[in-house]
């Protein structure tokens, strides 16, 4: 089989000595994290535990290792989710968001053939969300910004966020946008649903809010990627054009929902190859960036494991989705990474 570089765009970092703003700040609404082993730790919030995770979380030498044993070139790192933290003071919110910014940039700049960047930002306070994606892209050399998918429980197409998209369009700095405060999420503390059915929900809904806002016909080139495969989107689509089509009153877009699904990128994690077919079939393979949410129960192992098992795909979109399509969502056309890409790709030769 063909060997494709392959790029993991959906992992989450996080620093082993982790800003402490609970204490600072006298509030236990923010995140923590509490060691519990030099291999784990826990995330606390509220003097609760939130999550367990590993040492992988923050080692990035145990990450590379496992990267190497699981066939993957470059992992693109991004916050823990938890960690928006929007509904904080802004300034406070961007206290939290240039510390995370700090420690990838210093994670990557470190190791620069293995690892690239997406920041955060305060998206409570707009001005302060594109003055910490500026400082993010052109300081410290982040690829993009990472946001969560609603604020405060404003949806993605609320107004008082256009301006934040119209400068990440302007400045060409792509969005991964990941779920956060889930939809229903008081109805969902039994069976884990929180992560199974609340996290794919939300995602659509997020999608659904950009698609049908008319953002899109504004700013074509704006580039979004949603999480989990669009969490439940490729399944309403058909749903949604019909609404757009039966109720005139609604719209605000030039064309129906299922043409502007198709501007934006997704995320391979959902694990059948039945359902990545009826992804590229409603997206499109150009669409599909491999991603396995690294380093969660969650995940995908390899990044990108159930690409290989579509019977569909050629051998040219699977290069695509496994790299390609990630080096053209974050603008990785530069000459470093060209040579990075060169080495990475004579590593997969040796294995």
């Amino acid at each position: 089989m063909k060997q494709h570089l392959k790029i993991d765009f959906h992992t989450h970092i996080i620093s082993e000595e982790f800003l402490d703003l609970a204490e600072k700040y006298g509030d236990d609404r923010w995140a923590t994290l509490e060691k519990t082993c030099d291999c784990g730790a826990n995330i606390m919030i509220k003097g609760k535990k939130f999550r367990e995770i590993t040492s992988q979380a923050w080692d990035a030498e145990r990450r590379m290792k496992d990267m190497d044993e699981e066939g993957i070139d470059i992992q693109v790192l991004s916050p823990i989710p938890v960690t928006f933290s929007y509904w904080a003071d802004p300034e406070k919110g961007l206290e939290m968001a240039r510390f995370q910014n700090d420690f990838i940039a210093s994670t990557t700049q470190e190791y620069p053939e293995r690892f690239i960047g997406l920041a955060t930002v305060p998206l409570q306070e707009v001005d302060l969300a594109i003055q910490e994606m500026d400082r993010a892209v052109n300081e410290l050399g982040l690829k993009g910004i990472q946001i969560g998918s609603n604020v405060n429980g404003l949806n993605l197409d609320d107004e008082s966020l256009e301006r934040f998209f119209h400068a990440a369009d302007e400045r060409n700095v792509p969005l991964f946008v990941h779920p956060w405060e889930t939809l229903g999420r008081e109805r969902m503390p039994r069976h884990n649903f929180m992560y199974m059915v609340g996290m794919p929900s939300e995602t659509a809904l997020a999608a659904g809010s950009i698609i049908m806002s008319g953002l899109l016909d504004k700013y074509p080139n704006l580039k979004l990627c949603f999480a989990h495969g669009g969490g439940s989107l490729p399944y309403l689509l058909p749903r949604m054009d019909k609404g757009w089509k039966v109720w005139p009153h609604i719209r605000k877009t030039e064309k129906p929902p299922s043409h502007y699904a198709r501007m934006l990128y997704f995320d391979s994690l959902v694990y059948d190859e039945h359902n990545l077919q009826f992804m590229i079939d409603s997206f499109g393979a150009d669409q599909v960036i491999a991603g396995s949410d690294y380093p969660f129960l969650l995940r995908e192992a390899p990044s990108g494991a159930i690409v290989d098992r579509v019977p569909s795909l050629s051998e040219e979109e699977k290069e695509k989705i496994h790299g390609l399509n990630a080096q053209k969502f974050l603008n990785l056309n530069d000459e470093q990474y060209a040579k990075t890409a060169r080495k990475e790709l004579v590593r997969n030769e040796k294995r």
